[in-house]
């Protein structure tokens, strides 16, 4: 029965963009070839004539299908440049002005959680919601040690989301089956990693240590303000931390004050990212505007921590090395780099890699970031990996998305924001520190020390070896879900329908 109901909520899942006029949409009907015309023609018959602009259609189906669908609107909103600025600001409603759940459910919710006693004295005088978005919302209240943001979990949330992320597993599996060429993209290891990181987001047990972690990185580097957590007040469905005073990056007071330096602060977010995760391999992974908060001072504090991307240290090397190679316009070495890494295949040639970067990063360079069309250049990136057979690497999902949501903050902060002259300060410090001689000393100390760890486990290594000689043989694999074939591609136009609207919206 797992598979009939994974493939009937994507079915749900496509009826709803269909009544939403979302897959290939009336708007943009005189640039759709005459194929998808008629398609999309079928497909308003059935949608009872959905109204409002695109973006507003768009929203309304993510927000009825569920908070899996509500984080990729919350993604595509943070980048106007590459879906037009129309459609983002549509989707921008889906960060954290969705309906809340009522107090007397929130009131129960911190019974349940501290027992009626406690959350009487921990929780007297809970303020109404004053933030609702996909997981849970937030609270305010005042306590004699100041106010705090009390955030609750949506009743319920962790069993819909359980079942969301099974149908789109169960999609990404059927897709793997049925397309050869889309195993090369790994969607299943991709709809894996995305799964954990949104589950993760459920126990704020795990959101508030990474809260307190990236506090404490944050009180070093500067670029940014995250409040403390109060702990007394902080369970698997409730956290509690100090109050933030300022204006979320959503309202569009939040950068009125002419007083405010967009640049500087477009410089921060950038800068402020890059140092978490090249300098300590740890960054906030959810950075949509809904996140951040821009105080009377005009600096940057975040907040909601449910999703913490970690990389280790040759990861780190790639993407300090990549900008830096960017920046000094060494192509050369950012294929070297990719290579080295097993980004691309060896069976390639560094040269043509080169080559096709070249292409890529030449007729930008120097340009405003006004006149780049990320759009193109996204596209020009996925052509290439086509092109020379690499795969994708689950390990720098979170990464790669959260870039991607960096760079969109930044650029709507300040629409000439160049991402590249933003990360020269922190990617040409931490550069010239690891590949100087202090980096090679650690380097040095680093192998050593991993060498002489693997020659103490070696004993255990061999007996694992001779007792996997006398172990049960390699079981069968599972029988293949004999529903694939036919659901397959329905599975396939599903997941891939909110792609296709985004790029076609992204002409307008």
């Amino acid at each position: 029965m797992g598979a009939v109901s994974d493939y009937l909520r994507l079915m749900r899942a496509g009826t709803s963009l269909a009544r939403h006029d979302v897959i290939l949409p009336a708007d943009y009907q005189s640039r759709l070839p005459v194929p998808a015309r008629i398609a999309g023609g079928v497909l308003r018959v059935f949608g009872g004539g959905a109204r409002g602009r695109p973006g507003e259609r768009l929203a309304r189906a993510l927000e009825k299908l569920g908070p899996a669908y509500i984080k990729l609107g919350q993604f595509l909103a943070t980048r106007p440049d590459v879906f037009g600025s129309e459609v983002t600001a549509d989707l921008s409603r889906l960060k954290d002005k969705l309906p809340p759940f009522s107090g007397k459910l929130a009131r129960a919710a911190l019974v349940e959680e501290f027992g009626l006693e406690e959350a009487s004295r921990l929780f007297p005088d809970l303020g109404p919601p004053i933030a609702a978005a996909s997981l849970a919302q937030v609270h305010r209240m005042e306590t004699a040690g100041g106010a705090r943001a009390v955030k609750i979990l949506r009743p319920g949330i962790e069993g819909q989301l359980t079942r969301e992320l099974s149908a789109m597993k169960r999609a990404a599996r059927t897709i793997e089956g049925v397309s050869v060429e889309s195993r090369r993209l790994k969607p299943v290891a991709f709809t894996d990693t995305i799964a954990a990181a949104m589950m993760r987001e459920t126990d704020l047990r795990l959101e508030a240590g990474g809260a307190d972690e990236m506090r404490e990185l944050s009180e070093k580097s500067g670029y940014f303000q995250v409040p403390k957590v109060d702990w007394d007040r902080t369970g698997r469905r409730v956290l509690t931390t100090d109050w933030v005073e300022g204006t979320p990056l959503t309202d569009p007071a939040a950068l009125a004050n002419p007083a405010i330096d967009r640049v500087a602060l477009a410089n921060d977010i950038t800068r402020g990212f890059l140092t978490h995760a090249i300098e300590h391999g740890v960054f906030h992974a959810d950075m949509h505007e809904g996140n951040i908060i821009i105080t009377p001072e005009g600096k940057v504090a975040l907040v909601d921590f449910g999703i913490i991307g970690r990389i280790g240290m040759t990861e780190r090397r790639f993407l300090a090395e990549i900008l830096w190679g960017f920046l000094k316009r060494d192509y050369t070495r950012i294929a070297e780099v990719h290579f080295e890494a097993g980004y691309v295949p060896s069976t390639e040639s560094v040269g043509d890699f080169a080559q096709a970067l070249r292409s890529i990063g030449e007729p930008v360079h120097g340009k405003p970031a006004e006149e780049v069309s990320m759009g193109r250049v996204l596209l020009q990136l996925f052509d290439y990996t086509h092109t020379f057979g690499m795969a994708m690497r689950p390990e720098l999902v979170l990464l790669q998305k959260t870039m991607v949501q960096v760079e969109g903050v930044a650029r709507a902060i300040d629409p000439g924001h160049n991402i590249w002259n933003a990360s020269e300060p922190v990617v040409g410090a931490w550069v010239r520190r690891s590949f100087g001689p202090e980096g090679a000393a650690r380097l040095i100390s680093g192998n050593l020390r991993e060498v002489t760890n693997r020659l103490k486990r070696l004993p255990e290594v061999m007996d694992r070896f001779e007792a996997s000689l006398d172990g049960p043989a390699t079981p069968l694999p599972p029988p293949r879900d004999r529903f694939a074939p036919w659901w397959g591609w329905f599975g396939l136009i599903t997941i891939l329908a909110l792609i296709a609207y985004a790029s076609v919206a992204s002409l307008g």
